[in-house]
């Protein structure tokens, strides 16, 4: 069974869509730790980091440095964290997450936005593209 970012990447299931190219897409995370967190995930399926073959990830972070490029770009924040744990959805994905303090690399505190201010803020960040 496919996962939810492979359905985001097919357009069965709406997303905020940043980025995408033919191996890599990327869109703002539903339920964000600040304003303009987004994943970056692999065209391929694939579950753990790791098992990525060494062209997609070097490919996955090269396009994640783009994506995270233009979000410090357009979201007023001390820098751009990332991570990737893996945990939630069996599809490797890097969460680039503007940061203005510890607090927003938690995922304890989310950050409530409107369908009208995620629109926003995706165009903000496709513009620095």
């Amino acid at each position: 069974m496919s996962s939810i970012f492979t359905k985001i990447i097919k357009g069965e299931i709406p997303a905020y869509k940043i980025a995408e190219d033919e191996h890599f897409f990327a869109f703002l995370d539903i339920n964000p730790n600040a304003r303009g967190h987004t994943l970056c995930v692999p065209k391929k399926e694939v579950d753990k980091l790791l098992d990525l073959d060494e062209s997609t990830y070097i490919g996955l972070m090269a396009f994640s440095r783009k994506v995270g490029k233009a979000i410090e770009a357009a979201i007023p924040c001390d820098r751009v964290g990332m991570t990737v744990i893996g945990l939630e959805v069996p599809h490797v994905h890097v969460h680039l997450i503007p940061l203005q303090s510890m607090k927003n690399a938690t995922f304890q505190y989310k950050e409530h936005m409107t369908p009208e201010l995620f629109e926003e803020t995706a165009k903000q960040i496709r513009k620095k593209l």
